[in-house]
């Protein structure tokens, strides 16, 4: 029993890492190997993964459940890096930081991650050194989240962030169907992502409720139409 419950469990890690992006096109075999360095994690809402500066034990992929990266200022306020999903990796750059993990990690709800542990990993890409090239384009693509963020904040005031937040989530900017979007996450934790406070992001929702541009109701928005909402965001952006 406990032979075929350890193979189910590995199976699982397989799948897991399968299905995130840095390992797309990694044979099953390589699969296999790097599932034999991973460590499964369960974590409670708000427990941590690691803090800034923690000696780093490896990479992270995420089975279940939401992690807020962060750092916090010498004032302790807490700027939101990225939140990562079900099926994301986050902090590959740990595999070659000798400085420890560069930001904080919070779990936002009830998670379950894999932690590809570092010194297995890198001795698996000494062997197959197409590996650290998956790597390298993981990396960049998190980089482009975060100078897209970066833009976002420096040129954009909080309406235009919040309006071209909930636009990339309309399969169709220039409809005008009707809308839902679940938020993934609290209120107060977006309106950190989106560089604003949670009272600035509520007056900038009822805005968009006078404007009858939508509506909300706990964590669902209503996007009445989203050609007007796309309407607004050009205009603020001068297009």
């Amino acid at each position: 029993m406990s032979t075929a419950f350890n193979e189910f469990k590995k199976l699982a890690v397989v799948n897991t890492l399968r299905s995130c992006q840095l390992f797309t096109g990694v044979p099953p075999a390589d699969l296999a190997a790097i599932a034999e360095v991973t460590l499964v994690k369960s974590l409670e809402r708000g427990e941590y993964l690691f803090h800034e500066g923690d000696p780093a034990t490896g990479f992270y992929v995420i089975q279940c459940g939401a992690v807020n990266v962060h750092r916090v200022s010498a004032v302790g306020k807490e700027q939101i890096i990225h939140v990562f999903r079900t099926g994301d990796s986050f902090a590959e750059v740990a595999l070659a930081a000798p400085t420890g993990y560069p930001a904080d990690a919070r779990v936002l709800e009830k998670t379950q991650v894999l932690l590809v542990q570092k010194e297995g990993f890198l001795a698996l890409i000494k062997r197959q050194p197409e590996l650290a090239l998956r790597m390298l384009g993981s990396m960049s693509s998190h980089l482009r989240v975060l100078v897209g963020q970066i833009e976002d904040l420096t040129v954009k005031d909080v309406e235009t962030r919040l309006a071209n937040w909930l636009v990339k989530r309309c399969p169709n900017p220039q409809s005008e169907t009707t809308v839902k979007i679940e938020l993934p996450m609290a209120k107060g934790v977006l309106a950190a992502e989106l560089g604003t406070v949670r009272e600035t992001f509520s007056r900038t929702l009822a805005k968009f409720r006078e404007l009858k541009l939508l509506s909300v109701k706990g964590k669902t928005v209503t996007v009445f139409s989203p050609a007007k909402l796309n309407a607004l965001l050009l205009r603020n952006l001068g297009e």
